[in-house]
């Protein structure tokens, strides 16, 4: 086994998987088709029984005990069959990171993962020969309890895949590291506390040369403050419930239950057809009989008229742009993104923009994510980006205006499924949209049988009486039908049902 110390330890480049492990992938809620990477500078490296400090001012310090590869020799557009083979040896590694600095970079971590000793290695390498890529067991412990053990045996991205797949862009010179990912469990740590990580082989016979020994890290807190003219330390309660793994474990309440829905009440197919044979126009007069005189989404037009809208809503709601917000929710995987990426078929997704026309809610991307994900349609009553793409893709999108600016210029995506204000109507999750090109209501879910109903019979009587219409009759008594005219609506019916 070949010692690990300091002064050899001088990685030209240290490259870093965002997510590798099924566990952390499913704790994150996201399993990503293809690996991503961020870059540390070399000097985050240290070595083992360094200490780490937990920059002055910020809170939420995390650990991620990884497996580091070290290549061997000058690599570039290897093939899977000779990635493994670029590996010297692997070693243990801590990929530290501040959350609370993660907003300032959006998303490359320079500050967040790039401070002096974020990267401990160490202390002992296994040689890439003795060991199987595949039978690694990585085991973190903060202050001796263990908090996160898992192999390499079911990684979303084997080693030599993510060798050779960097190697494609980038040359991997000797002494270079690449971080592979952490597994579920990593979480906060504070000064006082000592973090420690091992790799070694699944057998774990660590006496007989098969571990890199423990990589120990004490945590300190750091004593020089920030300057005011870079990024200051931010936290919320989106990043602490990220940074300690739960919302639980961050000691925040649990989020609120989702709106309760009509018990009972399941848009089925039938019932989207009885909803598709009336109009909107006939719908709307319903809800006005019932009291509901505020129930349709106004100002807004459609990309496909032709096209009728039928589906639960879904919700998301932007907030007034402000450029600290915006740093703290506007970037990586936002309300916004998130709602466009959890829509199910059948869904429409209602976005209350407050009317506000300045920039783009939505774009091309997102209304195909939605059309692929099943989403019945979006409505927004602001502004939509790529207008000519999104109107010949086959969801149906209402909007306020076009605009060329992204979202940024108004608004922060802030949050969803909540109760929202869309043209100037009120939008529960759950409840049922319809539109085409007489505009779009919303109806409440407990409402829909009746009105739909009522809606049918309205329109065959409205039938009845513009045949009258068209045969000469006068519509003094007969639009609305006094007593004389619904009798003869009465044996008109009659004569339909017998043929």
């Amino acid at each position: 086994m070949t010692e690990l110390r300091a002064v050899h330890l001088s990685p030209g480049k240290v490259i870093a998987v965002h997510l590798n492990y099924p566990s952390r992938a499913a704790q994150r809620g996201r399993t990503p088709a293809q690996p991503s990477y961020f870059l540390k500078p070399s000097s985050s490296v240290a070595m083992s029984g360094s200490a780490i400090e937990r920059p002055l001012g910020c809170e939420l310090l995390a650990f991620e005990g990884e497996v580091a590869l070290i290549i061997g020799r000058r690599t570039r557009h290897a093939s899977l069959a000779d990635a493994w083979p670029a590996v010297s040896g692997v070693t243990a590694a801590n990929d530290f990171g501040v959350y609370d600095l993660r907003y300032a970079d959006k998303g490359s971590n320079v500050r967040s993962k790039g401070a002096d000793g974020f990267t401990p290695l160490g202390p002992a390498i296994l040689p890439a020969t003795e060991v199987d890529p595949a039978g690694l067991r990585i085991r973190t412990w903060v202050n001796g309890e263990l908090v996160q053990e898992d192999t390499t045996a079911t990684l979303l991205f084997p080693f030599s895949r993510l060798v050779a797949d960097l190697s494609q862009l980038i040359t991997l010179e000797p002494g270079d590291v690449i971080l592979t990912g952490t597994p579920a469990g990593a979480s906060v740590v504070r000064p006082g506390d000592t973090v420690e990580v091992e790799v070694d082989t699944i057998d774990g016979h660590s006496t007989d040369g098969h571990s890199t020994g423990r990589l120990v890290t004490p945590v300190v807190e750091g004593t020089m403050p920030f300057a005011p003219f870079g990024a200051l330390p931010l936290a919320d309660d989106q990043q602490r419930e990220e940074a300690w793994g739960s919302r639980e474990a961050a000691g925040l309440p649990a989020t609120e239950p989702e709106p309760e829905q009509e018990p009972g009440f399941v848009l089925t197919p039938e019932l989207r057809a009885r909803i598709a044979s009336v109009s909107t126009a006939t719908l709307s007069s319903q809800l006005r009989k019932r009291g509901l005189d505020d129930v349709s989404i106004d100002g807004l037009r459609p990309t496909r008229p032709d096209t009728r809208l039928i589906g639960r809503a879904r919700t998301l709601r932007f907030i007034p742009a402000r450029a600290d917000l915006f740093e703290t929710h506007g970037g990586g995987y936002n309300a916004q993104k998130r709602a466009f990426d959890t829509l199910d078929p059948g869904d429409v997704l209602v976005i209350e923009a407050r009317g506000e026309h300045g920039s783009g809610t939505l774009g091309d991307i997102l209304a195909l994510r939605a059309q692929v994900r099943g989403a019945a349609g979006l409505v927004t009553d602001g502004g939509l980006r790529d207008l000519d793409a999104v109107a010949a893709l086959d969801i149906p999108t209402y909007y306020a205006a076009p605009h060329p600016a992204v979202l940024g210029r108004r608004h922060v995506p802030w949050d969803t499924d909540l109760t929202i204000a869309c043209g100037g109507a009120a939008v529960q999750p759950g409840d049922v949209i319809v539109g085409d090109a007489d505009g779009l209501l919303v109806i409440p879910p407990g409402l829909v049988e009746s009105v739909v109903d009522d809606a049918i019979e309205q329109e065959r009587q409205e039938s009845f009486i513009a045949q009258q219409v068209a045969a000469g009759e006068s519509v003094d008594g007969l639009y609305p039908m006094n007593a004389e005219w619904r009798a003869r609506y009465v044996a008109w019916l009659e004569g339909e049902a017998n043929g």
